[in-house]
Protein backbone atom coordinates (compact mmCIF):
# COMPACT_ATOMS: atom_id res chain seq x y z
CA UNK A 1 0.00 0.00 0.00
CA UNK A 2 1.13 3.72 -0.59
CA UNK A 3 2.12 5.96 2.56
CA UNK A 4 -0.54 7.77 3.87
CA UNK A 5 1.24 11.20 2.55
CA UNK A 6 1.15 9.86 -0.83
CA UNK A 7 -2.52 8.96 -0.75
CA UNK A 8 -3.37 12.56 0.80
CA UNK A 9 -1.09 14.06 -1.88
CA UNK A 10 -2.29 12.77 -4.69
CA UNK A 11 -5.87 13.63 -3.50
CA UNK A 12 -5.28 16.88 -3.11
CA UNK A 13 -3.84 17.25 -6.43
CA UNK A 14 -6.62 15.51 -8.33
CA UNK A 15 -9.13 18.12 -6.43
CA UNK A 16 -6.89 21.05 -7.50
CA UNK A 17 -6.60 19.68 -10.97
CA UNK A 18 -10.59 19.33 -10.98
CA UNK A 19 -11.57 22.79 -9.44
CA UNK A 20 -8.68 24.58 -11.90
CA UNK A 21 -9.75 22.80 -15.04
CA UNK A 22 -14.14 23.57 -14.22
CA UNK A 23 -13.28 27.20 -14.04
CA UNK A 24 -14.69 29.06 -16.98
CA UNK A 25 -11.62 31.83 -16.49
CA UNK A 26 -9.00 29.19 -16.82
CA UNK A 27 -9.70 28.52 -20.17
CA UNK A 28 -9.72 32.44 -21.30
CA UNK A 29 -6.13 32.86 -19.45
CA UNK A 30 -4.60 30.35 -20.89
CA UNK A 31 -5.90 31.44 -24.58
CA UNK A 32 -5.08 35.05 -23.98
CA UNK A 33 -1.17 33.83 -22.31
CA UNK A 34 -0.80 31.99 -26.40
CA UNK A 35 -2.53 34.86 -28.24
CA UNK A 36 -0.87 37.45 -26.42
CA UNK A 37 2.44 36.01 -26.87
CA UNK A 38 1.82 35.05 -29.96
CA UNK A 39 0.40 37.65 -31.69
CA UNK A 40 2.92 40.41 -30.33
CA UNK A 41 6.00 37.94 -31.66
CA UNK A 42 4.42 37.76 -35.01
CA UNK A 43 4.24 41.29 -35.23
CA UNK A 44 7.39 41.97 -34.02
CA UNK A 45 8.89 39.84 -36.93
CA UNK A 46 6.10 40.99 -39.52
CA UNK A 47 7.68 44.50 -39.07
CA UNK A 48 11.25 43.62 -39.54
CA UNK A 49 13.19 44.42 -42.96
CA UNK A 50 16.85 43.34 -42.92
CA UNK A 51 17.43 45.29 -45.83
CA UNK A 52 16.47 48.41 -43.80
CA UNK A 53 18.97 48.09 -41.43
CA UNK A 54 21.62 46.29 -44.40
CA UNK A 55 25.07 45.02 -42.52
CA UNK A 56 24.77 47.12 -39.29
CA UNK A 57 21.95 44.56 -38.47
CA UNK A 58 22.41 42.72 -35.51
CA UNK A 59 19.07 41.60 -34.34
CA UNK A 60 18.50 38.83 -31.81
CA UNK A 61 15.90 37.11 -33.51
CA UNK A 62 15.46 34.53 -31.56
CA UNK A 63 14.26 36.85 -28.51
CA UNK A 64 13.07 39.14 -30.89
CA UNK A 65 10.08 36.20 -31.76
CA UNK A 66 9.72 35.84 -27.77
CA UNK A 67 8.50 39.97 -27.16
CA UNK A 68 5.26 38.83 -26.79
CA UNK A 69 6.38 37.57 -23.25
CA UNK A 70 6.24 40.94 -21.79
CA UNK A 71 1.99 40.83 -22.42
CA UNK A 72 1.54 37.10 -22.13
CA UNK A 73 2.60 37.03 -18.50
CA UNK A 74 0.03 39.25 -17.57
CA UNK A 75 -2.74 36.71 -18.25
CA UNK A 76 -0.27 33.77 -16.09
CA UNK A 77 -0.62 36.39 -13.20
CA UNK A 78 -4.23 36.47 -13.20
CA UNK A 79 -4.96 32.76 -13.78
CA UNK A 80 -2.50 31.92 -10.81
CA UNK A 81 -3.70 34.92 -8.36
CA UNK A 82 -7.31 33.87 -8.88
CA UNK A 83 -6.44 30.23 -8.37
CA UNK A 84 -6.04 31.35 -4.83
CA UNK A 85 -7.62 34.55 -3.83
CA UNK A 86 -11.41 33.22 -5.78
CA UNK A 87 -11.62 30.66 -3.00
CA UNK A 88 -10.70 33.00 0.06
CA UNK A 89 -13.46 35.91 -1.06
CA UNK A 90 -16.08 33.60 -1.48
CA UNK A 91 -14.88 31.47 1.78
CA UNK A 92 -15.41 27.99 -0.40
CA UNK A 93 -11.77 27.71 1.18
CA UNK A 94 -13.45 25.93 3.94
CA UNK A 95 -15.00 23.64 2.31
CA UNK A 96 -11.46 22.66 0.60
CA UNK A 97 -9.43 22.60 3.96
CA UNK A 98 -12.65 20.46 5.82
CA UNK A 99 -11.93 17.70 2.66
CA UNK A 100 -7.86 18.46 2.72
CA UNK A 101 -7.26 19.81 6.13
CA UNK A 102 -3.05 19.74 5.87
CA UNK A 103 -2.69 23.12 4.61
CA UNK A 104 0.99 23.04 3.20
CA UNK A 105 -0.14 20.24 1.23
CA UNK A 106 -3.11 21.88 -0.08
CA UNK A 107 -0.91 24.56 -1.51
CA UNK A 108 1.97 22.42 -2.91
CA UNK A 109 -0.88 20.63 -4.61
CA UNK A 110 -2.43 23.95 -6.25
CA UNK A 111 1.02 25.42 -6.85
CA UNK A 112 2.06 22.14 -8.65
CA UNK A 113 -1.32 22.13 -10.89
CA UNK A 114 -1.17 25.66 -11.79
CA UNK A 115 2.61 25.64 -12.31
CA UNK A 116 2.03 22.25 -14.79
CA UNK A 117 -1.09 23.67 -16.59
CA UNK A 118 1.00 27.27 -17.45
CA UNK A 119 3.69 25.43 -18.09
CA UNK A 120 2.46 22.98 -20.54
CA UNK A 121 0.58 25.83 -22.34
CA UNK A 122 3.88 27.74 -22.44
CA UNK A 123 5.96 24.76 -24.06
CA UNK A 124 3.44 25.42 -26.81
CA UNK A 125 3.23 28.86 -26.99
CA UNK A 126 7.07 29.13 -27.62
CA UNK A 127 6.96 26.35 -30.18
CA UNK A 128 4.70 28.25 -31.91
CA UNK A 129 7.05 31.13 -31.67
CA UNK A 130 9.52 29.14 -32.89
CA UNK A 131 7.51 28.53 -36.05
CA UNK A 132 6.49 31.83 -36.67
CA UNK A 133 10.02 32.78 -36.97
CA UNK A 134 10.79 30.20 -38.85
CA UNK A 135 8.42 31.08 -41.93
CA UNK A 136 8.60 34.93 -41.40
CA UNK A 137 12.22 35.89 -41.06
CA UNK A 138 13.19 34.62 -44.89
CA UNK A 139 10.87 36.88 -46.28
CA UNK A 140 12.28 39.98 -43.87
CA UNK A 141 15.54 39.05 -45.19
CA UNK A 142 16.65 37.15 -42.60
CA UNK A 143 18.77 33.62 -43.91
CA UNK A 144 21.90 31.59 -43.75
CA UNK A 145 23.16 33.97 -46.73
CA UNK A 146 22.68 36.70 -44.74
CA UNK A 147 24.16 35.74 -41.43
CA UNK A 148 21.40 36.09 -39.56
CA UNK A 149 18.92 32.53 -40.20
CA UNK A 150 16.07 32.02 -38.37
CA UNK A 151 16.11 30.21 -34.65
CA UNK A 152 16.86 26.56 -34.50
CA UNK A 153 16.31 24.08 -31.95
CA UNK A 154 19.95 22.40 -33.45
CA UNK A 155 21.66 25.90 -31.45
CA UNK A 156 22.17 25.35 -28.25
CA UNK A 157 21.33 29.15 -27.66
CA UNK A 158 18.21 28.94 -29.26
CA UNK A 159 17.06 25.62 -27.25
CA UNK A 160 18.19 27.77 -24.14
CA UNK A 161 16.18 30.81 -24.92
CA UNK A 162 12.45 28.77 -25.94
CA UNK A 163 12.69 26.74 -23.23
CA UNK A 164 13.42 28.71 -20.67
CA UNK A 165 10.99 31.27 -21.71
CA UNK A 166 8.62 28.40 -20.61
CA UNK A 167 10.30 28.21 -17.55
CA UNK A 168 10.21 31.44 -16.97
CA UNK A 169 6.20 31.34 -17.41
CA UNK A 170 6.02 28.55 -14.90
CA UNK A 171 7.50 30.50 -12.28
CA UNK A 172 5.63 33.86 -13.11
CA UNK A 173 2.50 31.18 -11.77
CA UNK A 174 4.50 29.84 -8.96
CA UNK A 175 4.73 33.86 -7.92
CA UNK A 176 1.37 34.45 -8.29
CA UNK A 177 0.27 31.40 -6.29
CA UNK A 178 2.44 32.61 -3.35
CA UNK A 179 1.26 36.20 -3.52
CA UNK A 180 -2.19 34.66 -4.03
CA UNK A 181 -1.86 32.75 -0.76
CA UNK A 182 -0.27 35.82 1.15
CA UNK A 183 -2.79 38.40 0.11
CA UNK A 184 -5.76 36.22 -0.04
CA UNK A 185 -7.29 39.75 -2.11
CA UNK A 186 -7.28 39.10 -5.87
CA UNK A 187 -6.90 43.00 -6.86
CA UNK A 188 -3.95 43.19 -4.08
CA UNK A 189 -2.41 40.43 -5.35
CA UNK A 190 -2.36 41.29 -9.51
CA UNK A 191 -1.20 44.35 -8.80
CA UNK A 192 1.95 43.52 -6.24
CA UNK A 193 3.12 40.90 -8.60
CA UNK A 194 2.49 43.27 -11.90
CA UNK A 195 4.13 45.83 -9.96
CA UNK A 196 7.09 43.70 -8.69
CA UNK A 197 7.64 42.58 -12.68
CA UNK A 198 6.80 45.92 -14.27
CA UNK A 199 7.71 48.61 -12.01
CA UNK A 200 10.60 47.60 -10.41
CA UNK A 201 12.47 47.84 -14.10
CA UNK A 202 11.20 51.19 -14.84
CA UNK A 203 11.96 52.87 -11.92
CA UNK A 204 15.70 51.25 -12.45
CA UNK A 205 15.86 53.57 -15.22
CA UNK A 206 15.47 56.22 -13.37
CA UNK A 207 18.54 55.75 -10.87
CA UNK A 208 21.85 57.61 -12.21
CA UNK A 209 24.11 55.68 -10.64
CA UNK A 210 25.44 53.00 -12.84
CA UNK A 211 26.59 50.23 -10.53
CA UNK A 212 23.34 50.70 -8.46
CA UNK A 213 21.15 50.42 -12.00
CA UNK A 214 23.15 47.38 -12.80
CA UNK A 215 22.34 45.82 -9.20
CA UNK A 216 18.58 46.55 -9.77
CA UNK A 217 18.72 44.86 -13.35
CA UNK A 218 20.09 41.73 -11.72
CA UNK A 219 17.89 41.79 -8.77
CA UNK A 220 14.49 42.38 -10.45
CA UNK A 221 12.61 39.30 -11.42
CA UNK A 222 11.57 40.37 -14.55
CA UNK A 223 14.50 41.76 -15.84
CA UNK A 224 16.80 39.22 -14.89
CA UNK A 225 14.25 36.50 -15.56
CA UNK A 226 14.22 37.21 -19.40
CA UNK A 227 18.11 37.24 -19.98
CA UNK A 228 17.37 33.73 -20.84
CA UNK A 229 16.21 34.74 -24.14
CA UNK A 230 19.49 36.47 -25.34
CA UNK A 231 21.09 34.57 -27.83
CA UNK A 232 23.62 37.42 -29.02
CA UNK A 233 25.84 39.63 -27.13
CA UNK A 234 25.81 37.45 -23.75
CA UNK A 235 28.59 39.77 -22.24
CA UNK A 236 26.50 42.14 -22.15
CA UNK A 237 23.80 41.67 -19.59
CA UNK A 238 24.08 42.41 -16.00
CA UNK A 239 23.39 39.11 -15.16
CA UNK A 240 23.68 35.47 -17.27
CA UNK A 241 20.68 33.55 -18.61
CA UNK A 242 20.49 30.28 -15.97
CA UNK A 243 21.73 32.79 -13.11
CA UNK A 244 19.19 35.47 -14.27
CA UNK A 245 15.88 32.81 -13.96
CA UNK A 246 17.33 31.44 -11.53
CA UNK A 247 16.88 34.72 -9.47
CA UNK A 248 13.16 34.95 -10.64
CA UNK A 249 13.08 31.38 -9.14
CA UNK A 250 14.10 32.96 -5.85
CA UNK A 251 11.39 35.19 -5.97
CA UNK A 252 8.71 32.51 -6.34
CA UNK A 253 9.84 30.01 -3.85
CA UNK A 254 10.32 33.34 -1.36
CA UNK A 255 6.33 34.07 -2.75
CA UNK A 256 5.25 30.24 -2.24
CA UNK A 257 6.90 30.20 2.01
CA UNK A 258 5.29 33.53 2.27
CA UNK A 259 1.64 32.38 1.33
CA UNK A 260 2.39 28.75 3.21
CA UNK A 261 3.08 30.78 6.21
CA UNK A 262 0.40 33.12 6.10
CA UNK A 263 -1.85 29.84 5.43
CA UNK A 264 -0.66 28.47 8.58
CA UNK A 265 -0.55 31.04 10.74
CA UNK A 266 -4.02 32.71 9.78
CA UNK A 267 -7.78 31.53 9.66
CA UNK A 268 -9.22 30.94 6.63
CA UNK A 269 -12.10 33.46 6.87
Amino acid sequence: MLPRAVVGQARALRMEWTKLRTVPGTAWSLVALAGCTLSVGVLALWTLDAGQCGQACDVDTAKLSLTGVYLGQIAVVALAVTAVTSEYETLMVRTTLAASPRRGRLLAAKAAVVGAVVLGVALATVLGALLASRFLLPHAGFDAASGFPPPSLADAATRRAFLGTALYFGLVALLGVGAGAALRHTAGAVVAVLGLLYVAPILAQYVTDPEWREWLAKATPMTAGLSIQATRHLDALAIGPWPGLGVLAAYAGGALVLGAAVMLLRDAG
